[in-house]
């Protein structure tokens, strides 16, 4: 191993206890998907302004929350969709779980005026009522044409829908149908 290589090795190993430290649950990955809010199951404590440096940036808040490393949601049963994405006017197919199935794993309580704020990496954020997510079978997808999706594409989460399975939205142009699908997904916050 060069000196490079050594040192690189070094600073991920050393920061990753640190980094994980209040977003992970005990023995597993490293979480990719935070649900909060109105849920009954916990398996990690209160935001930690000083280690969760992005919710705290993106202003969450949370007392308990129920966090998803990528085995996590891979046990949860998946749903394949192939929509025509607007970023190549091509149909791809994406697999992962339901949404309504990510948020029944947290014990989420959810009602016909239940909201979900869905918050990606960049800050982007949509409030989606659950009834729509139901509706139009929302997944979080966790691969894009056979392949894990990537951090710096479209992934590692995103939550998404068939567009052209929707008979208004497959009406309306393109770049348009996706407004309410935050790629690299990592927060759910559910508002009942």
């Amino acid at each position: 191993m060069n000196k490079r290589q050594f040192l690189g090795a070094a600073a991920v190993a050393g920061a990753l206890p640190i980094a994980g430290h209040a977003a992970q649950p005990s023995g597993r990955g490293p979480a990719l998907l935070t649900v909060t809010g109105d849920i009954s199951h916990s398996n990690r404590g209160p935001l930690d302004p000083a280690l969760d440096q992005m919710m705290h940036k993106h202003q969450v808040t949370f007392a308990k929350a129920w966090a998803f490393d990528y085995a996590s949601l891979l046990a949860l049963p998946p749903v394949t969709i192939r929509p025509t994405l607007e970023y190549d006017g091509k149909p791809h197919t994406l697999r992962g779980p339901l949404l309504t199935d990510v948020l029944a794993r947290a014990g989420a309580t959810v009602g016909d005026r239940t909201i979900l704020v869905l918050r990606a990496v960049d800050g982007y954020n949509v409030e989606l009522p659950v009834t729509q997510a139901r509706a139009r079978r929302f997944i979080v997808a966790t691969h894009i044409d056979g392949n894990p999706m990537p951090l710096g594409g479209l992934g590692p989460l995103w939550a998404v829908y068939d567009a052209d399975r929707v008979a208004e939205m497959a009406a309306l142009p393109l770049p348009q149908r996706f407004a309410a699908c935050p790629w690299a997904l990592y927060h759910v916050e559910v508002k009942a």
